[in-house]
């Protein structure tokens, strides 16, 4: 599979035990040929958690995408009226993310990032990271597909004895799930 000239914005959330899984995806999708354009929430950049640094997660992004990253509502408003991105992938969206874009929250980077893509009629590629996801966020989840744009990466339980409303998406898919969005075809939904 080739994704050779593609603009693809990668939006990255605050679920910050999937950002190791997250940067491989940005590596992988380089390799692929896709242009990765770096997004992180406010969250995402600024938190430094067990996980890693926050200026050390922000200079990983950089040095994988060779930009810089997108951090405030003013630098991501141009997205979709420059058309910057043919595609837009948010690789470990958030329940809080999630219930923001269900309800048209614009008040970070990454809803600002979707608002801005979605005028313009693009695909957002959404692969879900949360410990809700058949709890509180299922609502939001079901809301966002059943809206046209909005494309997801199949789902699956990550930890269902410990974890059983826990929902990760298949980050090995997300390749697949790019192209078949790009082509407007959503993906078998559960893994």
């Amino acid at each position: 599979m080739e994704l050779n000239g593609l603009k693809l914005g990668v939006a990255i959330c605050g679920s910050f035990c999937t950002f190791r899984q997250a940067f491989e995806t940005v590596e992988k999708l380089n390799s692929l040929g896709a242009e990765t354009i770096p997004i992180m929430s406010y969250n995402a950049a600024s938190l430094s958690t067990r996980f890693g640094k926050a200026e050390d997660n922000v200079r990983h992004f950089e040095e994988l995408t060779g930009k810089k990253v997108i951090m405030s509502i003013e630098e991501a408003e141009p997205i979709g009226p420059k058309k910057m991105l043919d595609i837009l992938l948010l690789p470990n969206c958030t329940g809080n993310t999630l219930a923001k874009l269900a309800n048209s929250i614009t008040d970070t980077p990454v809803t600002m990032a979707v608002k801005s893509h979605l005028r313009i009629g693009r695909p957002v590629l959404i692969n879900v990271a949360t410990n809700d996801a058949l709890a509180g966020s299922a609502k939001n989840i079901g809301a966002l597909m059943n809206l046209k744009h909005y494309f997801f990466v199949p789902l699956r339980q990550d930890d269902w004895e410990k974890k059983p409303n826990s929902i990760v998406g298949h980050f090995e898919m997300i390749p697949e799930a790019v192209k078949a969005a790009m082509e407007g075809k959503q993906l078998k939904i559960l893994q």
